[in-house]
């Protein structure tokens, strides 16, 4: 295809030019681009001296800028089932979808590879579409729909659908933070991963093979395994899981396909994000440096962690449903590991790596023990509001739950409550009022269930409903354990 260079003023000898915006028409298998206007023709401030330079090749396009100090303004629209636009801008810019249907038959359909932050804005009252067909130029850093060299801004008020179909293809990758505020985002991946490296107890550092000695270092039970009251995979609606905290059936996937992946942060303040994953190993949001969210919905299902981090995990506001079917729906592994938290000096990390403040979290993991809810790599969770209420096969007594001194909003452990698929939760008070109702989309047939409420109050009694299941409790301390009889 051949390949040509575009002007705002003239085509000069240097092949650069002079312009404040670029429009990229995209139609079938070639693309216009309109430089120094947006659509309907009004100038968006002075020419100014910033070169820019746009290669087109097909549907492919290439906008390149050197001026740190200018940012750049792009808007796309049109369709094409074999287009791309590669950024490369020393500052930063600005990327508006406006009714896009874009394809990538080979690299990411937006390949951002600035050098400072990219904001892609989704025009409000619009539906846009990003899809990847294939990953197998992961050398340029093409396995995602949306790959971003530096920070990642995603706002506006229109919707946009990234699909994942291609083989080691992410939804959205980036090296640094990504913050989401305004667009509804739907993310899907459905291909398969490029390879996969099983490990075992080998895998982890400071052992070859063994089982470690804890020596007690666990709270709750003395060098020996807790009894998890069985609370295993039997009679649940899926039972591929691994062993006991990750060992011997779990395995170390090659470009995973996972939903949204950071080496930063993850940042939702507002908007919908759905987030979908179907392959073995693929998380639906990861980062690796947090999560926090400050508002919105979020809906995650994922095949393995919906929302996983090597720091920690805060929600402040947002409607979250995270649910996973092979795995822990809330996954929060600081420093990097799994027994890290004892560190040098053998002693538990106590800052809690999952923060709950405000709005909703649902935490459901299906697969059965030892997988859970909340996994907090053996920190305690804070919960100091919202309307929480996990689902999972659960670790016992184990740490991933609050403390009296963490739980600021009085909490339970309810031990061995059956979940029936699409059958609601009740909880009712003293009185018999109704407080809240949740209804889960599978079975398990002894749950270890963290809820909390703002309505519980130390000192008050509370009965749980399910079908086939009734128990009636006292709150004695901010956090109580509650068995099953």
């Amino acid at each position: 295809m051949k390949k040509y260079l575009l002007c705002g003023l003239l085509l000069l000898m240097s092949s650069m030019c002079r312009a404040d915006d670029v429009t990229i028409r995209f139609d079938g298998s070639t693309a216009k681009v309109s430089l120094g206007k947006l659509r309907g023709g009004s100038k968006i401030g002075k020419m100014n001296t910033d070169s820019v330079s746009v290669t087109v090749d097909g549907a492919s396009v290439t906008v390149e800028s050197r001026y740190a100090a200018h940012k750049l303004s792009l808007r796309l629209t049109g369709r094409s089932d074999d287009g791309q636009l590669v950024l490369k801008t020393a500052g930063k810019a600005v990327v508006t979808l406006d009714d896009l249907s874009l394809t990538s038959q080979e690299g990411s359909p937006l390949c951002l590879k600035n050098k400072k932050k990219v904001e892609v804005v989704v025009a409000k009252r619009t539906v846009n579409t990003l899809t990847i067909t294939a990953c197998n130029d992961t050398a340029n850093h093409k396995a995602a729909v949306i790959w971003a060299k530096d920070k990642l801004l995603l706002s506006g008020k229109g919707t946009l659908n990234i699909v994942a179909t291609g083989d080691g293809c992410r939804g959205i990758k980036t090296k640094k933070d990504v913050t989401i505020d305004g667009p509804t985002i739907n993310v899907t991946t459905t291909g398969d991963n490029l390879g996969e490296k099983p490990f075992g107890f080998g895998g982890f550092p400071g052992f070859d093979g063994e089982m470690p000695d804890f020596g007690g270092g666990f709270p709750g039970f003395d060098g020996e395994m807790p009894d998890f009251g069985g609370m295993g995979p039997e009679g649940n609606d899926s039972t591929d899981g691994g062993g006991f905290g990750g060992f011997g059936g779990k395995h170390k996937y090659v470009a995973a396909t996972k939903g949204i992946a950071s080496k930063g942060q993850i940042i939702i303040n507002n908007g919908r994000v759905t987030v979908r994953t179907s392959t073995a190993g693929a998380e639906g949001i990861e980062g690796k440096e947090g999560i926090v969210c400050n508002g919105g919905t979020i809906d995650v299902l994922a095949t393995d962690d919906a929302m996983n981090a090597n720091g920690t995990i805060a929600f402040n506001g947002a409607h979250v449903v995270a649910r996973s079917t092979s795995n822990d729906a809330i996954d929060a592994n600081p420093q990097n590991g799994f027994f890290m938290p004892f560190g040098g000096n053998g002693q538990q990390n106590i800052d809690p790596t999952i923060v709950i403040t405000g709005g909703m979290v649902y935490a459901w993991s299906q697969v059965g023990s030892p997988e859970e809810g909340f996994d907090s790599d053996f920190a305690p969770l804070a919960i100091e509001g919202s309307t929480v209420f996990s689902v999972g096969g659960g670790m016992g007594e184990m740490p991933s739950v609050p403390t009296n001194a963490t739980a600021k909003q009085p909490t339970v452990l309810l031990i061995g409550v059956g979940i029936a698929k699409d059958e609601p939760v009740y909880i009712h008070d003293d009185r018999g009022k109704l407080i809240a109702t949740v209804t889960i989309p599978f079975s398990l047939r002894r749950s270890a269930s963290i809820v909390s409420h703002p309505a519980f109050k130390v000192g008050s009694t509370y009965t749980v409903k399910t079908k086939g299941y009734e128990r009636t409790f006292t709150i004695d301390e901010p956090f109580t354990i509650v068995r099953r009889k």
